[in-house]
This record gives C-alpha cells, sequence and structure tokens, in this order.
C-alpha cells in the first residue's frame, strides 16, 4: 500500500507542476476529492489486518496533506505572478479619450463641396431663408408682371 500510496504523491506532484489557474481545479477533485485513489485507499484501511492499519492510515493522510499543502503553494504562486503582470500597468497615466461619434454624413457631404467649390474660386454665404420682395425682385428690376412673381412661384410673407 505505502508503494501505491508513493506513487499517487508522485503523479500528482508532477502534474500540478504543469498547471495553470484553469486546470488547479480539476487537479483538486482527481488527487484529493471523494473519487480520488487516496480517498478510495483511505475508505479500503477497514479491510485491512489491525497491524496494518495505523501505518497506511497515517502514510495516506500525510500523502493528502502533502497534496492539499503542495496544491495551497502553486495557488499562492500563480498568484503572485498574476499579481506581478497587473502591477507592470502604470495607472497613474493618463488614459486615452475615445473617438465618440462623429460628423453626419451629409455634414461631411457638404463641407467637402464647399471645400471642392473654395478652391476654384466661389464662396459660401449664409443669408436668411425668406427674402423680403424688395430685396428679391424690386432691386433686381424684376418687373411686377414678370412670371417669377406668380404666387405659385413665390411665398409672400406678411410683416411682423
Amino acid at each position: 500500500m505505502q508503494e501505491q500510496i508513493d506513487l499517487i504523491v508522485e503523479t500528482a506532484l508532477d502534474e500540478l507542476s504543469a498547471l495553470d489557474e484553469v486546470g488547479l481545479d480539476d487537479w483538486r477533485r482527481k488527487f484529493t476529492g471523494r473519487s480520488s485513489q487516496l480517498n478510495s485507499i483511505l475508505r479500503a484501511i477497514g479491510t485491512l489486518s489491525a497491524e496494518e492499519r495505523p501505518a497506511v492510515g497515517q502514510a495516506a493522510n500525510a500523502a493528502q496533506g502533502q497534496l492539499e499543502k503542495a496544491l495551497r503553494d502553486r495557488q499562492e504562486i500563480l498568484r503572485n505572478l498574476s499579481q506581478e503582470n497587473v502591477e507592470a500597468i502604470d495607472i497613474t497615466l493618463p488614459g486615452y479619450q475615445p473617438n465618440i461619434g462623429g460628423l453626419h454624413p451629409i455634414t461631411q457631404t457638404l463641407r467637402e463641396i464647399r471645400r471642392v467649390f473654395s478652391s476654384i474660386g466661389f464662396r459660401a454665404v449664409d443669408s436668411p431663408e425668406v427674402e423680403w420682395d424688395e430685396y428679391n425682385f424690386e432691386k433686381l428690376n424684376i418687373p411686377r408682371d414678370h412670371p417669377a412673381r406668380d404666387m405659385w412661384d413665390t411665398f409672400y410673407v406678411e410683416h411682423a
């Protein structure tokens, strides 16, 4: 029985040394859990002779304690490694300003059109959307009977 316990401990320690944080829980179930080989040895102690029981029980309990300590040590090593990676990030540096939103495609197109036309000599001028009759027709010498002054071509607005 002692050789079997030693073989279980040796196999468990070899596997533990190659594990990362993800595999630790599976390892714990495999080697120290209810259905582990070590636990089956502890359950089989009742079938042994009275002289063998204390020696096998002590060896199995010592092996289980050794495996649990090795697991805690491995968890601590992995935790320290992950903390070293976290500490490598300097949190005092200013963050990056994210680009939030953008111009509407129509606004982009209008700006591009204005840029192109201004490069060939035109200029953009803002004016009121509704112009007075005097500025729209009289100062341009458009006579009162001109078709552009018809009711269906022109909106007439009262002074407020």
